[in-house]
């Protein structure tokens, strides 16, 4: 996104306030924005607030006198590489199906030559009246991309469907739309997170992995076009839209829910760090405490990549490996004896539970280091990686 250029379209609403939020976050991110505002939204919020935000003027309306031309729909749509319309109302929307273009940001959604994406927002009613149904099925055979909307409670007081998504997912949908579709329709199972073997009713055995890695992979594999089917252990964290998530806790539980979905993917990435070990009879009832010392016997938990590795028409598989020490060593040795295509490795007081990490990628072509990073920018290369080496088998 860093160096992209965005013109972000603000309709009358009230969600236009959340506008300065999606604002801000991607200029966070590096991304230029224009802001162009019908007159109807500048009575929810001023351009003033828009241009503060943005350190650009806020245009809207055609005949602009600042702008040399007077041409200000075509130098705007030709400069971005993408339009967003958030909020988009019932009234945009309506003139967007039947390309009507009687103001400066109907005309340059009319006149573009890059992607548009509109975030609906609109009481609950207008969203589900025939007409707006018929106006978004339009934009949807156009190829306009439609976020939301969501549910929830309305400003006007009334609760369902027509809420504009808050800013992060608009932001995270936008980002999506900008990465390269580079495995469009495969069907990529992710394990992630930590596993809990319990010990009895109220205490269990389990790890430091947050799920964080698995995650940001996840949602780089939604972002290049793939199908995604996530097994997650316990987290805090939440599902990246779009992905098939299943919820476990012990190990056993995440090699019932692997082997069930692994016969229709193409690809599967075990991130997730799952115990080697569960309890060998767990109690029923809490254990009460006493002086004396307390045996639990260990029963080695089954290898869930070793098991789909072997199988007799296996995905692609990808491991990770965290090591406390001699990663380049081990990482290798897990790889050569699971014959894994490729493995992740990485230093786990490094990265478990920490928001960057640096990784070493071993597979047949050598060892290929990805500096350290936020965790979603690692996802997104390692997926690069893992599209080149899977499409090139």
């Amino acid at each position: 996104m860093n160096k992209s250029h965005i013109v972000l379209g603000i309709t009358g609403g009230i969600a236009a306030y959340k506008a300065a939020e999606l604002l801000r976050l991607l200029t966070k991110q590096g991304v230029s924005v224009q802001v162009a505002m019908t007159e109807a939204a500048c009575h929810f919020i001023t351009p003033t607030t828009m241009q503060g935000l943005s350190g650009k003027p806020v245009i809207s309306s055609q005949w602009d006198a600042r702008v040399p031309n007077s041409m200000a729909h075509i130098n705007l749509s030709r400069e971005a590489d993408a339009i967003v319309i958030a909020p988009a109302s019932a009234d945009f929307i309506a003139k967007l199906a039947h390309g009507l273009a009687d103001d400066l940001l109907s005309t340059l959604c009319l006149a573009r030559d890059c992607p548009l994406l509109i975030a609906p927002a609109m009481n609950r009613e207008m969203w589900q009246n025939p007409a707006t149904r018929r106006n978004i099925a339009q934009l949807l055979a156009d190829g306009i991309q439609v976020l939301g909307p969501d549910s929830g409670m309305q400003a006007c007081g009334e609760e369902g469907a027509g809420r504009m998504l808050e800013p992060e997912q608009l932001a995270e949908h936008i980002v999506a739309s900008f990465q390269p579709k580079l495995l469009p329709g495969a069907r990529i199972l992710i394990t992630a997170g930590p596993t809990y073997e319990a010990i009895d009713a109220v205490r269990g055995i389990t790890n430091r992995s947050s799920g964080k890695m698995g995650y940001a992979i996840a949602r780089a594999a939604l972002e290049m076009g793939a199908e995604v089917i996530l097994v997650s252990g316990p987290t805090a964290l939440t599902a990246p839209a779009g992905a098939q998530t299943t919820n476990v806790q012990s190990a056993a539980q995440m090699y019932e829910a692997v082997m069930h979905n692994v016969a229709r993917s193409d690809i599967f990435i075990a991130v997730a760090a799952v115990a080697d070990y569960h309890i060998a009879q767990p109690s029923e009832h809490k254990i009460k405490k006493s002086n004396a010392p307390l045996t639990l016997e260990l029963i080695p938990n089954p290898d869930i990549l070793a098991d789909v590795a072997t199988l007799p028409n296996p995905p692609y598989c990808v491991g990770f490996a965290a090591e406390s020490e001699n990663l380049v060593e081990y990482a290798e040795q897990k790889r050569q004896a699971k014959k894994l295509p490729l493995l992740v490795g990485n230093i786990a007081q490094q990265a478990i539970g920490s928001d960057d990490n640096e990784l070493i990628l071993f597979d047949d072509h050598g060892i290929h280091p990805l500096p350290r990073a936020d965790k979603l920018t690692l996802a997104r290369q390692l997926m690069q990686h893992i599209a080149q080496r899977y499409t090139a088998r």
